[in-house]
């Protein structure tokens, strides 16, 4: 048996803070579609993740919007993605022990799926949509305060590394339908190597950045491709 098929749900409750009235609500949002398969389950986590995605992105946003008047809607949008998001929810997630809940098919599992951001990201987005209907929206909002609100100030304030290639992707899946395709070059000895990536977006490039690692000249292309492509929609 799975760690997630054993666990008592009331140790949810604890992990959350908040207590489930209808638990047969929390196992759905627990439930991966590869364990429903091979259970033969009707249903999975995947309707309330949807659910959860809009109640989560309408609570992050409204917080923006009043914690910081003085942001424009570019910055709030900025802001948003680097919130919410799957490295950012899966991290969230891991915080708070959820992996060893979740209820996984045998692939999955024998995969690592138990630790896999995708996974995490949803099964916390299932989560918050089973309580906003066991609970109700006041209820869910609290919750995604306590969890997301330290990390938004801290952002705001420049606190930890800001990851422009996660922005980026949320952008540009919502502005161009597309998603950035990053090309790695490099040069140098093995023990003073320098890489140079350069980001495409429908086949333009937009970003170059060099770094001692891939991810850091990642990094720096997608910086500069955001801010390019941020140019681009203040004008247009």
């Amino acid at each position: 048996m799975s760690p997630g098929a054993g666990a008592d749900l009331r140790e949810i409750d604890r992990a959350l803070g908040v207590r489930f009235r209808d638990r047969s609500l929390c196992r759905v949002a627990l439930t991966h579609r590869s364990y429903a398969f091979e259970q033969g389950l009707d249903v999975n986590n995947e309707r309330l993740e949807f659910l959860g995605d809009a109640v989560l992105g309408l609570v992050v946003t409204d917080m923006a919007y009043r914690e910081f008047p003085e942001m424009s809607e570019g910055e709030l949008a900025k802001l948003r993605a680097a919130i919410v998001n799957m490295g950012a929810l899966a991290e969230v997630a891991r915080d708070l022990g959820l992996g060893r809940f979740v209820l996984l098919g045998k692939g999955e599992e024998m995969s690592g799926g138990r630790d896999k951001a995708s996974i995490l990201a949803d099964v916390l987005e299932a989560l918050l949509g089973a309580i906003y209907l066991d609970r109700g929206l006041e209820t869910a909002r609290r919750l995604i305060e306590r969890l997301f609100r330290p990390r938004m100030v801290a952002y705001v304030r420049g606190e930890g590394e800001r990851d422009y290639k996660t922005i980026l992707q949320e952008l540009a899946a919502s502005e161009l339908r597309t998603l950035p395709e990053y090309q790695i070059s490099e040069r140098g000895p093995d023990h003073e190597k320098e890489f140079t990536a350069t980001v495409y977006l429908a086949g333009e490039a937009l970003g170059t950045g060099r770094g001692r690692s891939k991810k850091e000249a990642e990094q720096q292309a997608a910086h500069e491709a955001y801010r390019r492509l941020s140019e681009r929609q203040a004008e247009g």
